[in-house]
């Protein structure tokens, strides 16, 4: 396993904590939403070096919401 691939995995994990409502099919399709934009093909085409940005501003932005909560 690549050092990406196990970052990206790692993050995964993270949001599915942050977000335990979604399900990891919509997490993994919001990911390549992020990534690439709603485009068609976007979950099918997209890298794993477009998944790991996309993967820390999506934990950085549910991190920031549970802080603005508490």
């Amino acid at each position: 396993m690549t050092k990406d691939r196990a970052e990206l995995l790692s993050l995964i994990a993270q949001l599915s904590d942050a977000v335990p409502e979604q399900r990891l099919g919509q997490l993994v399709a919001n990911l390549a939403t992020v990534a690439r934009g709603a485009i068609e093909g976007a979950i099918w085409d997209c890298e794993d070096e477009e998944f790991l940005p996309a993967a820390r501003r999506m934990l950085e932005h549910y991190r920031g919401r549970e802080s603005d909560v508490a």
